[in-house]
């Protein structure tokens, strides 16, 4: 049986009104016309969207500036396709013809060139990189191109720094092959570098409401502070005072970045950072060799509604950067993990802080 198909643009509303005999659709169009159709009459309905527009036509950029975590790409999108284009980046995985799905960083919106780095890679692996633009039509893609990260052949070095002693404690430091200095234990301070008093606070509206600097116990319990430190909100660790000794500061998103880097990168720098063993990590403490004796310890940290979680389980640490409005950057390690972390969490929560000498 041949089938009929009723085709038509439908700018309005759609009811139905019973009778005794059928039911009608009322089709309701924006010049304020009404069709209406016996529903026994219709057999399908169909619906064309004006213009749709084709796929963007683009170019992947040549890849540059490779070293062993990142490399630099781009793409040039040189038509439209007849509709906005609105994202557009660069997509790459371990495996060709990587698609959105994948790792995807974008850049923007619109026709023209746009150049975006690629961090956060491994050492000596090949990666396949296409550009993308997205407009009405679709996904469209460049052409495929692919590169292999560089070995890294930094010898990882450290030796003991001179320490320093800060509100009646004595901390010990290293001072790493790239010139950083940084604690090799977590702040226990009680007071900012000028002697002001930092509010120790237990109350969890309070915690919550807060916009200055507080801290915590994990649990509220004193008995945690001599192996973890102390748990700071993030209003503590970028309050002018310095919660740090002077001469030392809470590091920024970069400085945390270079110590990754200097380790080999993220993938692999969280085991090189974590203190050995299961006396304090959960088994199986994957891949820990405190290679530089940062000797980092789990010390968990307390959520911006006042609960405790993951002592044994992860270190989590500041940044003093921005994430956004109400975020900031962190790392944090985990003990079935080589690799460190980097995540944008609640400036309300309670982490753990390692100083940087100045």
């Amino acid at each position: 049986m041949k089938k009929g198909i009723l085709t038509t643009l439908i700018f309005g509303l759609l009811s139905f009104v019973s009778s005794a005999q059928t039911t009608i659709m009322n089709i309701y169009q924006n010049n304020g016309n009404v069709i209406q159709v016996p529903l026994n009459t219709i057999d399908s309905i169909t619906y064309t969207i004006s213009n749709p527009g084709v796929l963007a036509t683009l170019i992947t950029l040549p890849i540059g500036n490779i070293t062993a975590t990142s490399a630099v790409s781009g793409g040039t999108i040189s038509n439209s396709g007849g509709t906005t284009i609105t994202h557009r980046g660069i997509c790459w995985n371990n495996t060709p013809n990587p698609t959105t799905a994948d790792s995807m960083i974008e850049n923007g919106a619109g026709t023209g060139s746009f150049t975006i780095n690629l961090s956060w890679l491994s050492p000596n692996t090949t990666y396949y990189v296409r550009a993308f633009a997205i407009n009405s039509a679709g996904t469209a893609y460049g052409n495929e191109l692919s590169f292999t990260t560089s070995t890294s052949n930094t010898i990882i070095s450290s030796n003991p720094g001179a320490g320093v002693t800060f509100n009646g404690y004595t901390y010990t430091s290293i001072v790493l092959g790239n010139g950083q200095e940084w604690m090799s234990e977590n702040l226990k301070t009680t007071v900012y570098a000028n002697g002001d008093p930092i509010p120790n606070v237990t109350d969890s509206l309070q915690w919550l409401t807060t916009t200055s600097g507080a801290w915590a116990y994990y649990n509220d319990n004193s008995s945690f502070n001599s192996q973890y430190g102390k748990l700071y909100n993030w209003y503590t660790v970028v309050d002018s005072r310095n919660v740090c000794p002077n001469g030392w500061h809470v590091p920024t998103d970069l400085e945390w970045t270079i110590l990754t880097d200097y380790l080999g990168g993220l993938i692999v720098s969280g085991g090189k950072m974590k203190n050995t063993g299961t006396q304090y990590w959960q088994s199986p403490n994957l891949a820990a060799t405190n290679n530089i004796g940062f000797s980092a310890l789990p010390g968990g940290y307390r959520s911006m509604f006042n609960s405790f979680f993951e002592i044994g389980n992860f270190a989590y640490f500041w940044s003093t950067s921005v994430f956004n409005s109400t975020n900031a950057w962190t790392r944090y390690l985990s003990f079935n993990s080589a690799s460190t972390f980097k995540d944008g969490n609640s400036k309300s929560d309670g982490f753990s802080v390692r100083c940087l000498k100045n």
